[in-house]
């Protein structure tokens, strides 16, 4: 039986998990604040503070934190000084609210977005991934996906998305201007749900793909399943080869770091995440294991 270690505790919705610097980062929906601490969940940092509701997270090549600002379709850059400017305007690219996203070692950052109004359970719509360049110029790069999540770059060449509402995690290879080819399977879990209702189409879910982990030695991504309380280790094509149980808090992201590559943060809140219920209980934790294969 693995051993799971709660980090921390109280929290609104934690989400955006990455592994930097020696640090564990994440993000904190509804205390609108981007956070940092040590493996061992000691010395917690307040690193931004993000009014419009922060998400994914990344790093530019010269270290300069990236912030997805959820409610007002942004991307922030935090400054030498600590300050938050304005790194690109989503809005006028997406269909509806950004959330997770990955920087690759170029700084271009690989943005999707929930594509429909979850919070209020609108019909579900695809939504397509953006690109956005170093100087904050932002392009359109993907066909519509099914909520496309959590994703990571593997040898800087591959760019893997979750799809969350898609029963798959799709790959795309990243040309040298930028561009995406053609998607394809990284991993499939079943069929794409066909229902527009969002509760029909989540009685189709088998995976609920949500935050993704950088790949293992083995080629192995670990993947934060939303609708249950488990974490996944999926092989290319879509082989379960290992889990990690939450509890009772569904998990909605995860992080490979630590020092020797090996310990598993994950990010896990109640299932009912409406805004209102998770601020005036906050009950979000962020969790971590030991696991046996390390970070690529």
């Amino acid at each position: 039986m693995r051993k799971l270690s709660v980090l921390l505790d109280g929290f609104t919705h934690t989400e955006g998990a990455r592994w930097h610097q020696g640090r564990f980062w994440f993000s904190d929906l509804y205390t609108f604040a981007v956070y940092s601490i040590n493996e061992d969940g000691s010395d917690l940092r307040t690193e931004a503070q993000v009014p419009g509701c922060p998400s994914g997270l990344g790093w530019l090549s010269d270290g300069r934190l990236l912030v997805v600002s959820m409610h007002d379709r942004r991307l922030l850059r935090r400054e030498a000084d600590g300050s938050l400017v304005v790194h690109a305007e989503l809005g006028p690219h997406q269909e509806f609210e950004p959330n997770d996203m990955v920087v690759d070692a170029q700084g271009r950052a690989w943005v999707g977005n929930l594509g429909f109004d979850v919070m209020r359970f609108a019909p579900r719509r695809p939504a397509r991934l953006v690109r956005v360049d170093p100087d904050g110029s932002v392009n359109v790069v993907s066909e519509p996906l099914h909520f496309p999540n959590g994703s990571t770059v593997i040898d800087g060449r591959t760019l893997v998305v979750a799809e969350s509402f898609g029963n798959r995690m799709s790959a795309f290879d990243i040309q040298e201007d930028g561009s995406l080819s053609a998607r394809r399977d990284w991993a499939r879990f079943g069929p794409v749900p066909q229902e527009e209702d969002l509760f029909k189409a989540m009685g189709e879910i088998v995976v609920a793909s949500d935050g993704i982990a950088s790949v293992d030695a083995e080629g192995a991504i670990w993947v934060a399943d939303f609708t249950k309380t488990r974490a996944l280790r999926v092989m290319p094509g879509g082989e379960i080869v290992d889990e990690v149980q939450t509890g009772d808090l569904n998990c909605y992201a995860c992080a490979l770091g630590g020092a020797d590559g090996r310990t598993l943060f994950l990010c896990v809140t109640p299932a009912e995440f409406d805004p209102q219920v998770r601020r005036n209980n906050p009950l979000s934790q962020v969790l971590s294991t030991r696991v046996d294969v390390p970070a690529a």
